[in-house]
């Protein structure tokens, strides 16, 4: 519509505006709302045109992600006014390919959480059901794309956080390979597990966005030298004679039955379209959430030791330096993110580093080893995003490690960095919608976004939108 003329940029925007305007009270979805900004960026672009197809889209990107003189905050209080001096690559790459900004959107505090419940300004509410969390830690993200509120948003993925709540909101979430997308910018949790990927209404849209996301940048030493496929021509739908691997270790107790089923069915569909379906095993799998757990929250304790009051962000004085850090810590972090530091510490300290953080980063390497195995068997994993739908707000909060274990399915993609698209299955009794979680070999996106978008075309799932 845009190269047609059909519509203004400042008139797609203006609408997405006017939709946050009308729903977001009830979504909370958004920390920043950058409508000055957007019409600034609009006079700009309106005296260009660009053959990219990201030229004068609406989208939304999580807030702990860098926007050059835009506020980043990580829904902390420790950040709460804080404005980048730069762009992250990520948002650089989006600038040079014409999108215009809408806003930062709400997540879990400095993306630790399963719920967007711990962010430090407010609780943001799935749009199928407002009682219910859109998931976290890109809850902001997914539940904007849901509602909406934006056409696409960037999310990060640190164990699960963007297929989780792509999962709860019924809109597809990708998490690349880890290097495939520049981690320059991108506020650091875990860095040996953090990756930025694209939440999207439909599998076309995550191909587009990261084609324009993805390669390799000099600023991230961690950014792999990999050439870039044609993300959006991979996308043929023909999936005849591609192996797709169920593991039996994801389809145990512990997994909703109605979740069971509609992943099942997605299964029957996957194979009526000509795929091979075998049975594998991924066997430490049950090893994850204790292996994440102790690798995240000790690079966690590590990253956050930056904020300490001197530099940047929030600053509480005391008599002595020391009180300074202390009375800064105490104020500008929130529960969950000092049960993490405590627990990170703890786990790197004099005479148990040997017995946790070094006995979990030798456990990854055969959650590693179980991918590599499975995928000299099979093209592809196919898995339930999550063990349950969405649930209620406040339900897990009282229970740290009930949330925790809310992310089982996820965590293992993330230990061994392989890439994973979440893709709508359908939904359970009480109308929420459930996940489906396609696995894929490292750097081979391409082969997960045809096969979700294979499934994506033979059903209906992906165009039903809440009715918020």
């Amino acid at each position: 519509m845009i190269t047609g003329k059909e519509v203004s940029l400042k008139e797609l925007s203006s609408a997405f505006f006017e939709r946050i305007d009308k729903v977001d009270d009830k979504t909370c979805a958004f920390v920043t709302v950058s409508k000055d900004y957007a019409f600034k960026r609009i006079d700009v672009l309106s005296k260009e045109r660009s053959e990219n197809p990201l030229y004068g889209i609406p989208l939304a990107v999580k807030d702990n992600i860098c926007t050059k003189g835009i506020k980043t905050t990580c829904s902390s209080k420790i950040l709460e006014d804080f404005i980048p001096p730069y762009e992250s690559t990520v948002t650089e790459k989006l600038l040079n390919a014409g999108y215009v900004l809408l806003g930062k959107t709400n997540l879990d505090e400095f993306a630790m959480g399963s719920s967007t419940e711990s962010s430090a300004f407010r609780i943001t509410k799935n749009p199928w059901s407002p009682d219910r969390t859109p998931g976290g830690s890109s809850g902001g993200s997914a539940a904007a794309v849901a509602a909406d509120e934006c056409i696409a948003a960037l999310g990060s993925d640190t164990g699960g956080s963007i297929r989780q709540p792509a999962s709860y909101c019924g809109v597809v979430g990708l998490k690349p390979t880890y290097g495939r997308v520049s981690r320059y910018g991108l506020v650091a949790f875990a860095s040996s597990l953090d990756q930025i990927g694209p939440i999207t209404k439909n599998v076309r849209d995550s191909a587009l966005l990261l084609q324009v996301i993805s390669g390799h940048d000099k600023r991230d030493s961690t950014s792999a030298l990999e050439s870039l496929p044609d993300f959006t021509g991979s996308l043929t739908g023909d999936i005849k004679g591609v192996k797709f691997g169920i593991p039996e270790e994801y389809f145990t107790e512990g997994i909703d039955s109605e979740v069971k089923e509609c992943v099942k069915n997605a299964v029957k569909k996957i194979e009526s379209l000509g795929a091979e379906i075998v049975e594998i095993n991924l066997p430490h799998t049950e090893y994850a959430v204790a292996t994440y757990y102790i690798l995240a929250t000790s690079e966690a304790s590590s990253n956050l030791a930056r904020y300490d009051g001197v530099k940047y962000g929030l600053r509480v004085s005391g008599k002595e330096l020391s009180d300074m850090y202390l009375n800064t810590r105490a104020r500008g972090f929130g529960t969950e993110v000092k049960r993490r530091i405590m627990l990170g510490t703890y786990a790197l300290s004099s005479g148990y580093y040997d017995a946790y953080y070094k006995k979990a980063q030798q456990a990854r390497t055969l959650f590693i080893k179980d991918f590599k195995e499975a995928f000299k068997k099979v093209d592809i994993i196919i898995t339930p995003t999550t063990p349950d739908t969405a649930f209620k707000i406040g339900e897990k909060t009282e229970d740290p490690l009930l949330m925790y274990l809310n992310d089982i399915c996820t965590l293992s993609v993330n230990l061994a960095g392989v890439p994973a698209i979440s893709i709508p299955c359908g939904f359970d009794s009480a109308g929420m919608p459930v996940g489906l979680q396609i696995i894929g070999n490292y750097f081979a996106e391409d082969r997960i976004l045809n096969a979700a978008y294979a499934y994506e075309q033979s059903v209906e799932w992906s165009k039903r939108r809440p009715a918020i």
